[in-house]
Order: C-alpha cells, then structure tokens, then sequence
C-alpha cells in the first residue's frame, strides 16, 4: 500500500465557496506524504469571494496543513495561479522558503518532462471575453447549489450521490465538444515545448490518458470529484479518488495517543487502493524543476 508519494498534484478546491470541500481534502493531505505538492490553480476561488463568498475556519486550516507538509516533512509546495485566483498576478513570481508561487512549470522526473498549467490560458473565453466566464461561472454555482439540494433528498433515501454538473457536461454537446478540444489543444502545447505530458485542472474532469503520444493528466477538483494526481517514486502516474479510500480502517489500526493538533507519526497512514503499474521505473532520483 502506498503512502508516501514523489509528488501529489491537486486543483480546484476554490476556497471561499460553499461547494469547496476543504475538510476533505485536508483530511486527504493529513494521511499522505509527498516530496512535492503542486496546487495547480483555483485553490483560492477570488471571484466568489469578492461577489458572495465567504472565508471560514476550514479554508484556513487547508493552508495550515499545507505550511505542516513544509514544515515536518519538507515538502516543497508549487502553488500555480489559475484564473480565479488571478489576484496573484500582483506576487508572482514569489519563493518564501519551500513555497513557490508562479504561473506554471516544467516539471522533470524519471527521464520525462511535464508542462504544468492550470489551463486556462488555452481558454479563449477566460483569456478574452471575461464577462462571459463570469455568466459561467454563475450558471456552475447555481448548478452547485442545485446538487446539493438534489444529494440531500438523495442521502435520506439512501442512494448514493449524484453529480448533476457532470451529468449536464455529458448531456450538452457543446460541452463535450469543448471539452474534447480543450484535452487536445493542450496536448499539442505541451508537444510544442518539447514535453512528454501535460498536467493541468481547471475544467473539473479528471483524466489519464495518452492523446497523440503525449501523456494527458487533470487532476479533477475538489468541489465535487474529490480526485488528485499522485506520481510514485518510479514515475508512474495514478488518479486518487477520496471516496475511494478506506478511512473506516483507520478506526481498527490501534495508533499510538496523541494530541488532536498533532500529526500522524510518519508510519501511521490511511491504506490506499492497490494499484498496479505496468512500467518498472529506474531513476529514483528527486525530480528537478525548471522554472
């Protein structure tokens, strides 16, 4: 079972939202260790708090599980601008320490190269007609409220939960039209800077796959697919899921007492599906960065 990682990518939590989960994904982030943590983009949703958005405890502790990656394990963190938090064009770039705050990345490990980018520098719509991303993105947060109504009848009848955004993308043509277009026109960048794979987020659907010999990672988001990328010591790419873990067999692994505040000692992790990996690795090397 897995549990420490070469790097874990995540995107999309959009702090500041109701429909961020970041419980969560802190939750997720206290059971497993990584030598990098990417956070590629809309981890902090600036459009919904500067509308009706609101910034609670939970947001905070988010970042405080963060700095305790930093701190205990020496974590190097990557945080990628997206475009709802595009305030921090006013930063970047920005190095404090192990964090780093910049617009994307080259990202080499194990004799590969991945471009990383939030994504939506590729959206002509974002980049040039902002008015209409906005409409957008108020039609996702009407759908988002909508679901949870939806899930809220659905949980006390028993049935599992149901994602009406995902259902509408599949249903309207155009979106599966842009979507498509989207997972292409990236591929083609990262061919044109001479990378091996792009890794990106920002249009909520998780992926792994090869498009054109070039190797397509989305990291999903933490809205409502609750998904991140994770990258072994041998190279080796997988979609984690975190209502795919078993968190209840924690309750009978007897861990040694402790404080609510402190960490897991470094052995003591949730298990983590098995996964298999067809491709042996042979550069353990630590990965290095071009910035």
């Amino acid at each position: 079972m897995k549990t420490h990682f070469k790097t874990i990518v995540i995107s999309d939590v959009h702090l500041g939202t109701k429909g961020a989960k970041a419980k969560e994904i802190a939750r997720f982030l206290k059971q497993y260790q990584c030598d990098n943590l990417i956070l590629n983009g809309d981890i902090i949703d600036g459009w919904q708090l500067k509308k009706s958005g609101s910034w609670k405890r939970k947001h905070t502790r988010f970042f405080n599980r963060v700095l305790k990656m930093m701190e205990n394990h020496s974590t190097q963190v990557y945080y990628l601008r997206g475009n709802h938090d595009d305030f921090l064009d006013q930063i970047l770039p920005l190095q404090i320490g192990n964090l780093r705050i910049q617009t994307d990345l080259i990202y080499e490990s194990n004799g590969k190269k991945y471009f990383i980018t939030h994504g939506d520098v590729f959206d002509s719509i974002t980049t040039h007609l902002r008015w209409i991303a906005y409409l957008g993105d108020m039609g996702y947060t009407f759908l988002l409220w909508l679901n949870r109504v939806v899930n809220h009848y659905r949980f006390k009848r028993g049935l599992p939960y149901f994602s009406l955004s995902r259902y509408v993308k599949s249903k309207v043509k155009s979106a599966v039209s842009y979507i498509d277009q989207y997972e292409t026109e990236l591929a083609k960048m990262a061919r044109a800077k001479g990378c091996d794979g792009i890794i990106c987020g920002h249009i909520h659907q998780p992926e792994n796959r090869m498009i054109d010999g070039i190797h397509y990672l989305n990291s999903g988001d933490w809205v409502e697919t609750m998904s991140a990328l994770a990258e072994d010591h041998e190279g080796n790419w997988q979609l984690i899921y975190y209502n795919e873990i078993d968190f209840k067999q924690l309750q009978t692994t007897e861990l040694p007492k402790r404080n609510e505040e402190d960490d897991l000692p470094e052995n003591d992790f949730l298990p983590m599906k098995r996964v298999a990996f067809d491709r042996p690795g042979e550069d353990l090397n630590p990965p290095s960065f071009r910035l």
